[in-house]
């Protein structure tokens, strides 16, 4: 019991790290999610082919090659343009996740957006409302209780996902338990705290997404 209380106060600066980590690209995240999910269904075409390459690039390849193209190569790249592209590895994690829930986010916002009853759209238009009115309060509201739960799976895998920074020297939970795990070779007991640390924090995410779900449930019936 004893070596867990040791191992405590690194594991938890790790922890710190990641929960920081988890809630940036999370939020800069759902900010792609919407902006391309939107996009996708846009009727320029410009927008939307855009808003497919970014979905399609983003979910067709590897979180970690994502990861390692923008620490590694994207200052490669750099260096031949003649431009200083090299990115802090905060910032290069934080990207990375946020792109890749990002992409898989905007699925969710367009199947959400489709499942909207045509004949809200149509209503919509009969009253002569914008297509921008009619997205903010007649569509969004609708879908948004839709989106929640995928979002919160969204959310906890992002969690999950954070582990990866520790690849690029990030000291995330991850980084710190495998440097402690070096040092003592105490296997069982750190990955033991680690597991359940990743999970308690996942119970946090999926309470507060349950929250956030409950407030646009509220804000469907306000707008009804």
């Amino acid at each position: 019991m004893m070596l867990w209380f040791q191992y405590s106060d690194p594991l938890l600066a790790g922890a710190w790290v990641t929960l920081q980590l988890t809630f940036y690209s999370t939020v800069l995240g759902a900010i792609f999610a919407f902006a391309f999910g939107i996009g996708r269904l846009s009727a320029n075409r410009l927008i939307n082919a855009v808003s497919v390459t970014f979905i399609e690039v983003f979910r067709g390849t590897s979180l970690l090659v994502q990861l390692f193209w923008l620490f590694f190569a994207l200052p490669l790249l750099g260096q031949w343009l003649g431009i200083d592209l090299r990115l802090p590895p905060v910032l290069a994690g934080t990207l990375a996740l946020a792109l890749n829930i990002g992409a898989y986010g905007a699925e969710v916002v367009r199947g959400a957006l489709q499942a909207v009853p045509p004949t809200q759209y149509e209503a919509a238009k009969a009253l002569d409302l914008s297509p921008r009115h009619t997205l903010w309060r007649i569509a969004l509201p609708q879908a948004l209780p839709e989106m929640m739960p995928s979002f919160g799976n969204l959310a906890i895998q992002n969690l999950k996902d954070t582990a990866l920074v520790s690849l690029i020297g990030l000291a995330d939970m991850t980084f710190r338990a495998e440097q402690i795990r070096n040092l003592t070779q105490d296997s069982t007991t750190i990955y033991t705290l680690l597991l359940f640390m990743y999970f308690g924090m996942a119970l946090v995410i999926s309470a507060l997404m349950k929250l956030i779900e409950r407030y646009t449930c509220r804000w469907r019936t306000g707008a009804q």
